[in-house]
């Protein structure tokens, strides 16, 4: 993750490879596994906390494994990920959220009301290539 600041200093090639965390951390579906020996008000402030500093960074992923598949052992050339950047774009993947909340014992709905007071920083309109496309129809 990179801040505002270096993405600026990026070329315009490589800001579009980047994404935003705004959604990610608004919407309550970006986490922080919660440690089994902490209490839950203490995590839950130290996590918003944290959300805070991550809601303005700009990412960039590649994936090595689609451990989904099954592969025992990563397969395939690295991928460039993106992430979610609105509700919309969530639709086949609610139920994976579901699952991944009751895995981590998270409400992603209840995340979203503790963060609500995070201001939402101004996105560059060139990040989050992956979900807007240039008008040329190119990513």
């Amino acid at each position: 993750m990179i801040s505002p600041r270096i993405y600026a200093t990026l070329p315009q090639s490589e800001r579009e490879l980047w994404h935003s965390h705004v959604f990610e951390v608004k919407s309550g579906m970006l986490i922080m596994p919660e440690p089994k020996l902490v209490p839950h008000v203490a995590w839950e402030a130290a996590e918003t906390k944290e959300m805070e500093q991550i809601v303005g960074l700009y990412g960039k992923t590649y994936h090595l494994w689609q451990v989904d598949r099954g592969d025992v052992v990563p397969m395939g050339a690295p991928e460039l990920m993106g992430s979610f950047t609105s509700e919309d774009q969530l639709g086949r993947f609610e139920g994976i959220l579901q699952r991944r909340d009751e895995r981590f014992g998270v409400q992603m709905h209840k995340k979203a009301e503790v963060r609500n007071g995070i201001e939402t920083p101004v996105v560059e309109s060139d990040a989050d290539r992956m979900w807007n496309p240039r008008k040329d129809g190119n990513y």
